[in-house]
């Protein structure tokens, strides 16, 4: 490991007289503990530092955040960009969008950038020049945007450094430092990002619940258990939702009473599950998922929320893939929810930022290659008609294969209209034929771009500052049979975001499925 063989030094100062503000060298991490496996040598941070002329304002930070994780890359693992590297970088992409001024503009960054994060397998040496270029230029950007964008106080250069995980960790105890640590000037960062303050809140509850030795495993039940039976199971599942919450009083009978349905509908409510306040095995299953697995969960949900863009004055679209749920902000304000639809595991929706800035009625789908050849190429084989029946034509030819799209109509896969926010993933909101998929409490079914249910709700409300497109003109759009491209006049910001665990409106705390494994990969690397 490059990074073990050197002395550390910071502008000449010897390690053992470490600046005030530079953190200590932490030696105790290592290839096995360790956060990424990638590491390296402490005289190209010093090289990177002296060609870049850095100020030591900058430069000191960078010696001390390379000092806590013992010189292992923050933003780089051997397979590609870590999850925090993605984060970020939708950060940067925001702001820099949206900030004229922003000193992180920077040309080069954010065309090599573009390029890494479209890339599904990627190899990263750390002797290879451009990716540690690329993890140092990251860094240098990320203490620019904290010292401009967070009043002095509400992040600590300590705590700053911790952003991203450094070594492997017991949840448990990483959760007590998170929840009690105190600070002189009581300033928190939890003060200045609300969404992270309310999952910390839950966080010291769980970790309650965990020091109290969790709750009981619930016997999986042979038949859904109703309103009305009596099962040795139902005074189980009632001291469980007494635990977190769900269940009120303290009625430990073996009845399944109007109580316990009411309980059962709130638990399935956060949950993700169509309130039906019955118990299929499938929720017995949830519920004995150890409260130590929600802690980790938790934890993992708090870091994706320390990226969280500032939210516009103005208008947001938030889509959270494991909710499977469009939100639409003014300000703070929630104006509605849509359901939606998104990628299949294999097709994974992505998480980035863009602008909504048109609107496609009556569009073409032009049918990307991948799935003309593994699905359109061996039903053709199959059934000659195939293009005419499904209403396809053949537009010329691309690197010897057929390039098809699809015409407007009744089977059109993007439906009726379709939401344009350019981004380097090709994926756009639309609407689809395929209606019965919204009924499903579990909505990854699509080939990477979001379906969305009430695309008629959407479309007035983003074209609503433009007198002449009135919910009739939209309508007749939408059935015209004739594509038609339509500006927006005041474009909306789109996030797309992954998280498993967060607390609404209401202050509920919300769990759900790690439908593409970005839980279990990032819990592999956080935690013992």
């Amino acid at each position: 490991m490059a990074g073990c063989d050197t002395a550390g030094t910071q502008s000449g100062t010897s390690e053992q007289k470490v600046e005030k503000n530079i953190s200590s060298r932490d030696r105790t991490i290592n290839p096995s503990n360790s956060y990424s496996d990638l590491f390296m040598d402490s005289t190209a941070m010093e090289k990177f530092i002296t060609e870049k002329k850095l100020p030591d304002s900058i430069a000191n930070r960078i010696r001390s955040f390379y000092n806590t994780r013992n010189y292992q890359f923050a933003w780089f693992s051997s397979d590609g960009l870590t999850e925090q590297a993605r984060g970020f970088w939708n950060l940067h992409d925001y702001v820099t969008t949206y900030d004229p001024d922003s000193s992180l503009k920077n040309k080069a960054l954010q065309k090599k950038m573009d390029d890494l994060i479209t890339e599904d397998e990627l190899s990263v040496s750390a002797s290879n020049k451009i990716f540690l270029n690329t993890e140092l230029t990251l860094t240098q950007h990320f203490i620019m945007y904290m010292l401009h964008n967070y009043e002095k106080g509400y992040v600590k250069r300590k705590e700053m450094e911790r952003f991203i995980p450094r070594k492997k960790d017991d949840p448990l105890k990483l959760a007590d430092s998170l929840v009690n640590k105190k600070h002189k000037d009581d300033k928190y960062f939890e003060d200045v990002n609300p969404s992270y303050s309310a999952l910390k809140g839950q966080l010291g509850r769980y970790l309650e619940i965990a020091k109290k030795g969790g709750w009981p495993q619930i016997t999986t039940p042979k038949k859904t258990l109703k309103k009305g039976m009596s099962k040795p199971e139902i005074a189980i599942i009632k001291k469980r939702l007494q635990i977190t919450g769900d269940f009120p009083g303290n009625d430990t009978s073996a009845v399944f009473n109007d109580t316990l349905e009411i309980a059962v509908k709130n638990y399935q409510d956060r949950h993700g599950y169509k309130p039906t306040g019955m118990i299929p095995d499938s929720l017995v299953k949830e519920m004995n998922v150890p409260v130590e697995k929600r802690v980790e969960q938790i934890l993992m949900n708090m870091d994706r929320m320390r990226w969280l863009a500032p939210q516009p004055k103005e208008n947001l679209i938030v889509v959270n893939i494991p909710e499977f749920v469009l939100h639409l902000y003014e300000g703070n304000q929630k104006v509605f929810d849509i359901d939606v639809v998104v990628g299949k595991e294999g097709h994974n929706t992505m998480m980035f930022n863009g602008d909504l800035n048109q609107v496609v009625f009556c569009p073409y789908w032009n049918i990307p290659q991948s799935i003309v050849v593994h699905e359109i190429l061996p039903e053709i084989d199959k059934h000659p008609g195939y293009l005419e029946k499904e209403n396809m034509e053949v537009t010329g030819e691309e690197d010897g294969l057929p390039v098809i799209r699809q015409r407007p109509g009744p089977k059109n896969a993007l439906g009726r209209v379709k939401f344009l926010f350019p981004n380097s993933f090709n994926i756009y909101l639309h609407d689809t034929p395929v209606k019965s998929l919204f009924e499903k409490d579990k909505r990854a079914y699509s080939h990477g771009c979001i379906r969305v249910k009430e695309p008629e709700k959407l479309a007035n409300y983003v074209l609503r500052n433009q007198p002449e497109w009135t919910p009739e003109k939209i309508e007749e759009a939408m059935n015209a049979g004739e594509q038609k491209f339509v500006k927006v006049k005041d474009p909306i910001p789109v996030v797309i975001m992954y998280y498993t665990a967060w607390v609404d409106e209401k202050g509920q705390l919300n769990f759900r499925e790690d439908i593409y494994g970005h839980d279990s990969n990032l819990a592999g690397r956080m935690f013992f």
